[in-house]
């Protein structure tokens, strides 16, 4: 395993590979620091672990010491050439070139004999796009431990009444507890990103746990989708304004711009909700709440997951 910047630009270069800015890799190039990530995420002797961005191995090599079994996703070919060459990789690392967002993880879940935990330093190209396949995909996970940018990790774990609230702080919070584990350096990685990583954990709610009891499900999860991400995306506009815009022509097309707003106040005021307030002064539960209000008005299968 590499451990310095020197032996990793050594490695890239033996095999001309370099750093993909359009993957958003930042290799890992400490071996204390991916142990301390490893220790971090709790592996146990019995966990199947889905490695996100095998990269050069940094936290592969540590994971496949603890875990009973690892597989490892990796898009860049290059990289996967290289590991197949070496030979480098424990016998209980299975190396999977695929793309992590295109993975059905209804049936990773299967190959993994239950729900899936996750250990990523997760290329910060596709951190967004990932935290959003988590969400729709919480009922097969069991925990992600990934790295972030800490502006994620700020975001994921800010709470109402700050400019960090936003669309993957309360969906995530419907589904999961965020915490975060370990502050990493730009020196911690080659090339050296501009900007501090964080380590988090993201633990889901099982479903017989006290968190998940009143969570959103199904067609109700899927409307409280539809509704954060109308009001979050007009965060300058009034939450009576995003709704009438961005919800009751997906929820009751019929409704004419005047009867929707009627509408739209009168399920806000039955929640002591002002219609003039902003997405980012509303709780958790309160978005939930308003969810299950509107979902009673119209036909729910418009509404957009």
């Amino acid at each position: 395993m590499t451990n310095t910047h020197d032996t990793t630009r050594r490695l890239l270069q033996g095999h001309r590979l370099a750093p993909k800015k359009a993957l958003g890799q930042n290799f890992l190039v400490h071996r204390h620091t991916a142990q301390a990530i490893v220790h971090a995420a709790g592996i146990g002797v019995d966990d199947v672990v889905v490695e996100v961005g095998v990269g050069l191995g940094a936290l592969t090599q540590p994971l496949a010491t603890v875990a009973r079994q690892v597989y490892g996703y990796e898009v860049d070919s290059g990289i996967v050439r290289m590991h197949h060459e070496r030979q480098d990789l424990p016998e209980n690392v299975t190396l999977i070139h695929e793309d992590i967002l295109a993975t059905d993880f209804a049936l990773l879940a299967e190959r993994c004999g239950g729900k899936i935990v996750l250990v990523a330093n997760l290329p910060y190209s596709i951190t967004n796009p990932f935290l959003f396949k988590l969400i729709d995909n919480a009922p097969h996970v069991a925990r992600a431990v990934v790295m972030v940018q800490k502006e994620v990790a700020d975001r994921l774990t800010a709470g109402p009444r700050t400019k960090e609230y936003g669309v993957p702080t309360v969906l995530l919070a419907c589904c999961a507890t965020v915490r975060q584990l370990l502050l990493l350096k730009p020196g911690e990685f080659h090339p050296r990103p501009k900007i501090d990583s964080v380590v988090i954990a993201i633990d889901f709610f099982s479903s017989s746990s006290p968190q998940s009891q009143g969570m959103p499900q199904g067609e109700e999860m899927a409307l409280l989708k539809t509704v954060v991400r109308a009001t979050f995306n007009q965060r300058r506009k009034t939450i009576a304004n995003s709704l009438v815009s961005g919800v009751m022509p997906q929820l009751s097309p019929a409704l004419g711009a005047g009867a929707a707003r009627q509408v739209v106040e009168g399920v806000l005021s039955s929640l002591s909700i002002s219609p003039q307030a902003r997405p980012e002064s509303l709780t958790v539960e309160e978005f939930i709440a308003l969810a299950r209000h509107l979902g009673r008005l119209g036909d729910r299968s418009v509404v957009a997951g």
